[in-house]
């Protein structure tokens, strides 16, 4: 008997342990969801560095409350799937929105972003987003609009200057 509630108090501490060290969580419900689709999920989620586990919801909440993410006790009923990332804030929202677009089964339910429990259009929103390499390159041409501005101001008073002299 003791050793069950060993192994519950490992788990609880396992999913503790991810929701305060992941940078990012989406707990999603994936009920009406095929075998293919749910495996389709997964490599898509695997592949971008993202964990995407099931847990008892009973586990999850006492590690919810361990975590202090009680707000995130609300939305743990019925199946539910998390997927954590500890590196890309934006990865897991953005393939799991784009996964439920293509298969209304899967909702997106509840977050954590930064260690802030998040509602579902947070999570929608923050798919939204652009990459970082793409949040990247809009601020590298926003820096470099005024220098080539000025570069083409200087052409055209030397050609205006050029044709004058001609």
């Amino acid at each position: 008997m003791s050793s069950a509630i060993e192994s519950k108090k490992q788990i609880v501490e396992e999913i503790a342990e991810k929701l305060k060290t992941s940078v990012s969580t989406v707990v999603v419900d994936y009920r009406g969801l095929t075998v293919a689709q749910v495996t389709e999920l997964r490599k898509q989620l695997r592949e971008a560095g993202v964990e995407f586990k099931v847990y008892k919801n009973t586990l999850t909440r006492r590690a919810a409350e361990v975590a202090e993410l009680s707000a995130l006790n609300e939305v743990l009923t019925g199946p539910n799937a998390i997927a954590f990332s500890t590196e890309d804030v934006i990865a897991p929202a953005k393939i799991i929105n784009e996964f439920a677009k293509k298969n209304e089964a899967l909702e997106i339910k509840s977050g954590v972003i930064e260690g802030n429990v998040a509602s579902a259009e947070e999570v929608k929103a923050l798919a939204e987003l652009p990459s970082r390499e793409g949040l990247l390159s809009m601020l590298l041409s926003v820096l470099q609009a005024p220098i080539r501005n000025l570069a083409l101001a200087a052409k055209a008073v030397a050609d205006q200057k050029e044709e004058q002299g001609a």
